[in-house]
């Protein structure tokens, strides 16, 4: 694995949403097999940013480069929302609210994506989608439905639904923002394991700071749409430099 790749580039990134302008110019790396934890309060753009890398949210302003493909801010035209649903091939997102399809099982709604998107045989999905969910500890939960699954379980069906689709790079959005804090663990740990074992690259929003410590090569501090403090964790916990960060971090540790 060449750590040296850069696997999602952000350059002066600018997102207004009318006159309220979030983020003010994100400039950010993302190397392969990293790592990278945003963290702030709310409102200082975090979600916002892994908005704009998956084009869920179209930039005011800059470019991102996702696995070498790179597209500017502005209106959407044929040709740029073509290029859209190449970028989001690269790129698995999770969020806050797991958004599974009720309708569907675990199983059903990990395969949904490569069948329909992708065009993968089913058998070969299928076997797929077990590997994922045994990966995710969900093996034996393959023909339950979203409603029979507890929160974390349902936050794990999501996580292995976005690597159904073998992404460049996982977004994590305030992944365990809605669950329990029993429930929390087991859906960190997943992501612990990634980045471990399957040394995935990933951006990851959120308040966890022991995760952040344990598990993140890089953090970068939001403060009111701008990247105020980042570094290693040692860098950022052991050597902050902003009162702003020192604040932050003494309200949630």
């Amino acid at each position: 694995m060449d750590r040296s790749e850069v696997v999602v580039k952000v350059r002066d990134l600018h997102k207004r949403f009318g006159e309220l302008e979030v983020l003010k110019g994100i400039d950010m790396d993302v190397h392969r097999g990293e790592v990278v934890v945003i963290f702030g309060r709310s409102g200082s753009g975090k979600s916002t940013l892994l908005r704009c890398v998956n084009f869920l949210e179209d930039p005011t302003r800059g470019t991102i480069e996702v696995a070498g493909m790179a597209l500017g801010g502005g209106h959407r035209t044929r040709r740029k929302r073509e290029q859209i649903r190449s970028l989001r091939l690269h790129v698995g997102m999770v969020f806050q609210q797991f958004n599974l399809f009720p309708h569907m099982t675990a199983l059903e709604n990990v395969i949904e994506g490569p069948l329909t998107v992708k065009g993968s045989d089913p058998d070969q999905a299928r076997g797929r989608g077990m590997e994922l969910l045994a990966r995710v500890g969900l093996a034996t939960k393959a023909d339950e439905y979203p409603i029979r699954l507890s929160g974390g379980q349902q936050q794990r069906v999501a996580i292995a639904r976005a690597l159904a689709m073998e992404p460049d790079v996982m977004l994590f959005d305030e992944p365990t923002s809605a669950l329990d804090p029993e429930l929390t663990g087991e859906v960190l740990a997943v992501m612990k394991s990634l980045a471990t074992e399957l040394h995935m690259t990933m951006m990851v929003v959120t308040h966890e700071m022991g995760f952040a410590r344990e598990v993140g090569d890089h953090l970068a501090f939001f403060h009111e749409g701008l990247i105020l403090e980042q570094g290693t964790p040692e860098q950022v916990f052991g050597n902050t430099r902003f009162q702003e960060t020192k604040t932050f971090l003494e309200a949630v540790l």
